[in-house]
């Protein structure tokens, strides 16, 4: 198929391409390099410059014909969207808003869609099912779900065949492309910056959190499971239809026990220091992700914390100041 990945010179987005040539599909990737990088567009692709908000030209190169879109391109900050929240609904809202369109007036029968776990907020159910109220506490989370819900008024009336997946706390590295963003706001990266000594230390955010050690647990999902994933969801869109998928791997590690694979992996001292909890930061962030096993048949392969790091830690070594450096 001749597919367009937004946000393709992005982490997820460029490690999805490769995957996706792989599996013997042309690829156009659409980034306006605001965020992503050159260096990570993959060989034997083809780069447009574009933002989504220039619909002008968003429709012209969506009439190029296209047998599908995979869309990461949006902003994805959590404090900037709570101070800069009409960046977010512009952005992530808007541009998508240009995309559907584009594709309804392009004739493009099928999306996958880089959704959020941040849609649910607090949730009162850990694992969290697809099922549990969307209740997004920042304009990230809230701009993600106006997302998913548009999708679902567009397939019904355009008959887009649609699947989003609610991303839990994406790590790892696959081959040559991994993790370069600023500012690092995630959470292994940035103990490889205190293990390189490019930081003093890593701050631990709560540590009277009601888990066993006292900090918050997330769900980690390695990058290259992800990207499985989504190559998956592409064959299993449905005419008419937007369908909803939680994706992590189903079980939950704690930030000290990330700071330990990390040390377990790289033999370095990683300093850290403790600080007070962040405002809305919940205990435990887990997915129940049967239902994208039991209907799409996906199953990860790398769900070990420390395969996850040492994947992201070979990736750290070989570019520790991104690609620029």
């Amino acid at each position: 198929m001749k597919l367009l990945v937004t946000g393709g010179a992005g982490y997820i987005g460029s490690i999805v391409a490769t995957h996706l040539l792989a599996a013997g599909h042309e690829i156009v990737v659409l980034d306006n390099l605001e965020r992503g990088h050159r260096e990570a567009v993959p060989d034997g692709t083809e780069l447009l410059v574009l933002d989504l908000l220039d619909r002008e030209a968003l429709v012209e190169a969506l009439a190029d014909g296209f047998d599908g879109v995979l869309h990461f391109a949006a902003l994805a900050l959590v404090g900037e969207s709570v101070s800069n929240p009409e960046r977010y609904w512009r952005a992530n809202v808007g541009g998508t808003l240009n995309l559907l369109e584009a594709m309804a007036g392009g004739g493009i029968p099928r999306l996958v869609f880089s959704s959020t776990c941040a849609v649910y907020g607090q949730p009162d159910e850990v694992p969290i099912p697809e099922t549990a109220p969307p209740r997004p506490i920042n304009a990230y989370g809230a701009s993600k779900l106006a997302v998913d819900e548009m999708i679902g008024h567009f397939c019904r009336a355009h008959g887009l065949g649609a699947v989003s997946l609610r991303y839990f706390n994406v790590a790892g590295a696959s081959g040559e492309l991994g993790e370069d963003h600023e500012p690092e706001t995630h959470l292994i990266p940035n103990i490889f910056r205190a293990a390189l000594g490019q930081n003093p230390y890593v701050e631990i955010f709560g540590t009277d959190y009601p888990t066993p050690d006292g900090t918050a647990i997330r769900d980690y999902i390695h990058i290259d499971d992800l990207a499985g994933a989504h190559l998956l969801a592409l064959d299993g869109t449905r005419q008419d239809e937007h369908q909803i998928f939680n994706l992590g791997n189903g079980n939950g590690f704690s930030v000290r026990e990330v700071i330990a694979a990390v040390q377990s992996v790289t033999g370095a001292d990683v300093p850290t220091r403790e600080a007070a909890r962040r405002p809305g930061d919940p205990p435990m962030l887990v997915a129940a992700s049967q239902r994208v096993r039991a209907e799409l048949g996906w199953e990860p392969r790398k769900p070990g914390l420390e395969q996850i790091v040492a994947d992201a830690w070979g990736f750290a070594q070989a570019h520790p100041r991104g690609y620029s450096g």
